[in-house]
Order: structure tokens, then C-alpha cells, then sequence
């Protein structure tokens, strides 16, 4: 016969066992409720809703694609220098992934930017989407006639 210990795992409980219904836990026991948070009033139909705020993902997507654009390079022509791949700085662009700082650092400088200048310009952006919501107007690029000579 061996004197080997049973095959139990010993279950250290996270949280104190709830009690049964109908017995009451004495007050020194009971977990202190907090009053739920008010929720914002959603507004009234037919009144306009206020604009969301943009991600910042989204203000260094448009503004990587607005300077990739300008210097007239394809995407695969600024990944490869930013040795990302393209799948992912395309969706870096439309603001779909939020990108680690040397992801942005090696787009920036493939578009021979700093990380600093990109992060002002976007900043810009910012700055420029609220100016245009506080005046009322609207928000997506390229909202006006563009003439060309």
C-alpha cells in the first residue's frame, strides 16, 4: 500500500461564497453598494446629436495618407520604406489599427517626416475638426469645389 495524498486540488475561493436566498449576511459582511452613475440624456428625436469626438487614430490615418498623397507615392512605395507591410499601413491610414509609436516613427520618416511633425500636424488636424464643428460646418475632407487650372 502506498501512502500517496488523494488527487484533490485544494480551491482557494476569490470571493467569499454568496449566502443562500432568504439568509441575510450580517451588515460588516455585505459589500457596500454605490448608487449607479446617471447615464447622459439621450437626446430627444428629431434634436441633433453632438458630434463624437475623433480618435486619434483616425486624425494620424488621414494625415499619413493626406502627406503620402501630396508627394504622389503609392502605398507599397511608403511601406517598403517604412518596412511595414502594406495591408497594414493601409489600415493604419483609415484609422483601423491604433499604431505603436515606432510604427508611426517609421511612416513619418519614410515620408520624410519626423515623429514630431507628424504628431504636430496632427495635432493640427484636431485643432482644425473642432474650429469647423464649432462653426457648424462639416467635418469629412474635401467637403468643397476644387478647381484646377
Amino acid at each position: 500500500m502506498s501512502n500517496q495524498a488523494p488527487n484533490e486540488a485544494r480551491v482557494i475561493p476569490l470571493r467569499p461564497p454568496a449566502g443562500r436566498p432568504g439568509t441575510a449576511r450580517p451588515a460588516s459582511e455585505r459589500p457596500a453598494t454605490t448608487a449607479p452613475r446617471p447615464r447622459p440624456a439621450a437626446p430627444a428625436p428629431g434634436e441633433p446629436q453632438a458630434p463624437k469626438e475623433p480618435l486619434w487614430r483616425d486624425l494620424v490615418g488621414d494625415v499619413l495618407r493626406r502627406e503620402r498623397l501630396a508627394q504622389e507615392r503609392t502605398l507599397k512605395e511608403v511601406a517598403d520604406a517604412a518596412r511595414i507591410s502594406m495591408p497594414y499601413l493601409s489600415e493604419v491610414e483609415r484609422g483601423r489599427k491604433e499604431a505603436s509609436s515606432e510604427v508611426l516613427a517609421a511612416a513619418a520618416h519614410a515620408l520624410g517626416l519626423g515623429l514630431g511633425e507628424l504628431l504636430s500636424l496632427t495635432q493640427g488636424e484636431l485643432t482644425r475638426r473642432r474650429a469647423d464643428r464649432s462653426r457648424g460646418r462639416s467635418t469629412a475632407p474635401y467637403n468643397g469645389l476644387c478647381l484646377v487650372a
